[in-house]
């Protein structure tokens, strides 16, 4: 059978129930988003490489364990993409870098490796900007595959640099993605694209076989249709891996009912929308209304640091050492984007007294958000100050009145704090605008619980964009 519109936007519970109901097997609903990868990926390009007969393997080993009463979980028999920066054995993981398009690892990274375990069906991996925006993109069109375009409007930029991700989410390509996010690539292509993304605690899910970026701030994580579908995603992928010595020992489940109930105490930045476009501002302060029907709201200030300065000099200092070998052997010439050819090389540059200061002034904003933190479930903000830019301009052009890193966003990866978009409403050109929550270090589940009652009276994660005739539709 083939996957309608709607069920191509169905969350990973319903798919799952109906998988188990018999309505279609794992190999025909592998093979319907398959086929909607290959109809729709090169329309939003969102797909670098399409995994077909792996997926086909895999989803036939699902149908027969199902049949014989193994069930792996929630996951099993699922499609997912992958952002390309994980390794998949035998197949190319091109880092999004046109010199690396023949790039291949003999091993799978721990991600997909333990989603496998789980009975997930990788059926593509998913475009995304060159090197995750290391080398400084300025521009939507810093990668081989082209621009990521966003299923809402293709006009509109998907964000990055887990822009495939972003489109193939929102556009019903995938039932979720696993994206990376080093300073904003999960919260900010899911905000521009309208789905939910999990940013988890730093070294909560095992980078094994992950391109590394800056390997004190990156992190991997779930985007999907759904806040539960993220809780589901991150219970398979998240727990200590002896071959990562930065993932965590803490364990991690994902409740069946949410640990946390309202009433919820939350907080909101007072500065929170003092620089956002009017109808983010608006969708905010609605959000908050819905909110003030299940929680305590207080306004708080971030304690005074310089979170971006802190945040830059960390990672470009990493950056710098993680790309060297790029730069030596004259591959960054080939990268896409005229900019990326030389921003490694100032970076080389950066002191060491920088990086050293930087990482002291670290520790003192880690101590100093979880104690602001310490009282409430999540702080509240806007995931984005505007709505996606438009694809053909450079990003200080469009977004020079509405920064996208705000204060929080580079106090959350600095201090390795978990974070969830999930959508809000609508903006200028009826693009998606967004509502983060971003919470204290392994406080995931609080975080979740209360994105998903924010969805339970809200319906915004149930509206998509009409992939088929690029019209607006309701599931």
């Amino acid at each position: 059978m083939a996957v309608s519109a709607e069920l191509a936007f169905a969350s990973i519970s319903v798919l799952g129930k109906k998988l188990r109901a018999g309505e279609f097997t794992a190999v025909e609903l592998t093979t319907s988003f398959l086929d909607r990868l290959k109809r729709f990926g090169r329309r939003f390009n969102a797909v670098v490489t399409l995994t077909r007969s792996l997926a086909l393997e895999r989803a036939a080993r699902a149908d027969r364990e199902l049949a014989r009463g193994i069930d792996r979980g929630p996951l099993h028999g699922i499609p997912f993409g992958a952002k390309d920066v994980l390794a998949t054995r035998g197949i190319a993981t091109t880092w999004g870098a046109a010199p690396l398009r023949d790039q291949v690892f003999d091993f799978d990274a721990a991600v997909i490796e333990r989603l496998r375990e789980a009975g997930a069906v990788l059926v593509a991996k998913l475009a995304m900007i060159e090197l995750s925006g290391a080398l400084g993109y300025r521009q939507p069109e810093a990668t081989f595959t082209g621009p990521g375009r966003n299923p809402w409007d293709p006009t509109a930029w998907s964000g990055g640099s887990s822009s495939g991700c972003g489109s193939a989410v929102a556009a019903g390509l995938v039932p979720f993605a696993i994206g990376s996010e080093t300073l904003g690539s999960i919260m900010d292509p899911a905000g521009y694209c309208g789905i939910a993304g999990l940013r988890p605690t730093y070294g909560r899910v095992s980078r094994r076989g992950a391109m590394a970026l800056s390997w004190t701030l990156d992190k991997l994580g779930p985007m999907c249709r759904t806040a539960r579908d993220c809780g589901l995603v991150l219970h398979a992928i998240a727990g200590h891996d002896p071959a990562d010595e930065t993932s965590s020992t803490r364990v991690y489940r994902f409740p069946a009912k949410p640990e946390q109930r309202p009433p919820f105490q939350l907080a909101v930045l007072k500065e929170a929308v003092a620089n956002v476009q009017p109808e983010i501002r608006e969708n905010f302060e609605a959000s908050i209304e819905v909110l003030r029907g299940m929680a305590s709201i207080e306004e708080v200030e971030l304690p005074e640091f310089p979170y971006a300065d802190v945040a830059i000099t960390i990672f470009l200092s990493e950056m710098s050492a993680a790309f060297e070998g790029m730069l030596v052997n004259g591959e960054v010439w080939g990268l896409t984007a005229p900019e990326c050819r030389l921003g490694a090389h100032a970076a080389q540059f950066i002191p060491a007294r920088d990086y050293i200061n930087a990482q002291r002034i670290r520790r003192q904003i880690q101590r100093s958000i979880d104690q602001l933190l310490g009282r409430f479930d999540a702080l509240v903000t806007p995931t984005l100050a505007m709505v996606a830019p438009p694809l053909g301009r450079r990003f200080h052009d469009h977004c020079a009145r509405f920064p996208t890193a705000t204060d929080i966003a580079a106090a959350g990866n600095v201090a390795g704090l978990p974070a969830i978009t999930v959508p809000n409403g609508f903006g200028e050109r009826h693009l998606p605008t967004g509502l983060q929550m971003v919470g204290r270090a392994y406080h995931e589940n609080r975080l979740l619980a209360v994105a998903r009652a924010y969805q339970s009276a809200t319906d915004w994660h149930r509206q998509h964009p009409r992939v088929e005739d690029e019209s607006v539709s309701q599931s």
